[in-house]
């Protein structure tokens, strides 16, 4: 019996894309789910002889060529173990595990030592693109032992999206290295959102302009360093018309925003780390505050907003606001995984995260051709803001972030992620903080000493 080169657990829409994707790269793929609907659904997909799917996992398994290399793009959270603990049974020593999907990267890191314990391998794999992405390309993030990568590698650089003729399917680094980074990705993915939303706020509430009017704006941004996934989709969601009531789709939709949790761990271990990524914080805020809309209501109520005052805000500087600010959001990311790629024992190539980013990915943008140059550079291994280059990008467009936070100030706009994004540029680029009265403050109540200028050491002052 002629046997499959991998397995797919998992045949929802992201599972069975990506096992077309696959059989398209001439690779031989059998797919497994509990579901008989789906696996009956994807047998009976014409003209495709190297793809098979199974309910029963014993025969999934005996029908891949050892050692086996089988994917899981199961939902994340106890449903990965489960899928594992039934797996198990069936495996070898040597057989491979890898989870395609969102893992909070400390499970990750607790299934790779389970299973390296009984001589298996498990991987954790980040993948971005979406369905569409599954199909036609994906950014991949896979991560492990070099020993199961190197047997998969060639599968995963068939399958992932191609910038210059090279796969977007770079090696992360040890253990959950490629959930890490995709955590970070979807945190990135959280500011640049709530950066465009606070953008499409200021363009209609406070510029006056309607949807159609925006979706151009954004249609031209895209054509230049803005170019990205996220800002072509707005412009085509505030183009869709509503087929229930007429008129625009985007006008009917809540102002609710929900979460499932990747932008939430990417603030939480970047405190951990002590690593700031205001821009991500304000993002994951805004949309647990949205949540409250009855409050937000009543409260609304008795604010009496004035008009918009005469201004001279322009469109360009909405459009230089923006792109420093995503910048920015970029910058806050890519020094968190570097400082976490340190902590946390994981090697991570800096230039190879930023490529696997280029195509496939949702966070795909122009922008990210400058920070790629600057980790190509020998010898750089910096926080990427401290590259004089990279400065020099983001100071060009300050005045106009700033011009932007000012309006949204004076009329009561909402622009908390613009605003984070400029703190963080003044904070992080001012020689002296006043810290040291703080320092000062927490010796004088606490005995928590503090550190001297002119000395080096540790001290305390008898306050009294």
């Amino acid at each position: 019996m002629e046997k499959f080169s991998i397995g797919m657990i998992g045949l929802g829409t992201m599972g069975s894309n990506l096992m077309l994707n696959m059989a398209d790269h001439n690779h031989s793929v059998i797919g497994y789910d509990k579901d008989p609907l789906k696996v009956k659904t994807l047998k009976a997909i014409p003209n495709y002889t190297n793809i098979d799917a199974t309910v029963d996992i014993s025969e999934f398994v005996s029908k891949i060529q050892k050692p086996a290399k089988i994917i899981l793009l199961v939902p994340s959270g106890p449903i990965v173990d489960f899928v594992i603990k039934d797996l198990v049974p069936f495996l070898q020593k040597g057989d491979i595990i890898i989870d395609g999907g969102n893992s909070f990267y400390k499970d990750t890191d607790r299934r790779f030592n389970e299973l390296k314990e009984i001589g298996i391998h498990f991987m954790g794999m980040g993948v971005s693109g979406g369905e569409e992405g599954a199909r036609t390309g994906p950014s991949i993030m896979p991560s492990g032992d070099p020993e199961a990568y190197d047997q998969v590698k060639a599968i995963l650089n068939d399958v992932a999206a191609k910038y210059k003729d090279l796969p977007c399917s770079r090696y992360m680094g040890n253990a959950s290295a490629g959930h890490y980074v995709k955590m970070v990705h979807n945190g990135i993915e959280y500011g640049m959102m709530q950066l465009i939303a606070e953008t499409y706020d200021l363009l209609k509430n406070g510029l006056g302009l309607g949807n159609d009017e925006i979706s151009d704006i954004f249609t031209k941004w895209n054509k230049g360093k803005l170019s990205g996934f996220l800002i072509e989709s707005a412009a085509y969601v505030l183009l869709q018309m509503d087929q229930t009531n007429g008129g625009h789709l985007i006008d009917f939709i809540k102002d609710v925003a929900r979460s499932k949790g990747t932008g939430k761990w990417t603030s939480q271990d970047a405190m951990d780390l002590q690593v700031p990524v205001p821009t991500i914080d304000m993002a994951v805020i805004a949309r647990d505050l949205s949540a409250y809309s009855n409050s937000r209501d009543k409260i609304s109520s008795y604010n009496k907003k004035a008009s918009i005052k005469d201004h001279d805000l322009e469109i360009k500087d909405v459009e230089s606001a923006l792109l420093s600010a995503f910048a920015l959001t970029y910058i806050q990311g890519l020094h968190l995984i570097r400082v976490a790629s340190r902590a946390y024992n994981y090697n991570t190539e800096m230039k190879d995260v930023v490529n696997n980013w280029r195509e496939g990915c949702i966070i795909r943008s122009g922008l990210l051709e400058n920070f790629e140059q600057v980790y190509m550079t020998d010898g750089f291994d910096g926080m990427i803001l401290s590259d004089e280059e990279i400065y020099k990008l983001v100071a060009k467009h300050m005045p106009m972030l700033k011009k932007v936070v000012l309006f949204a100030l004076q009329n009561d706009f909402g622009s908390s992620a613009f605003a984070s994004s400029a703190t963080y540029f003044n904070m992080m680029s001012t020689k002296l903080s006043p810290m040291n009265l703080i320092q000062g403050l927490r010796d004088l109540f606490g005995a928590h000493t503090f550190e001297r200028t002119d000395q080096e050491g540790t001290f305390h002052h008898i306050w009294k």
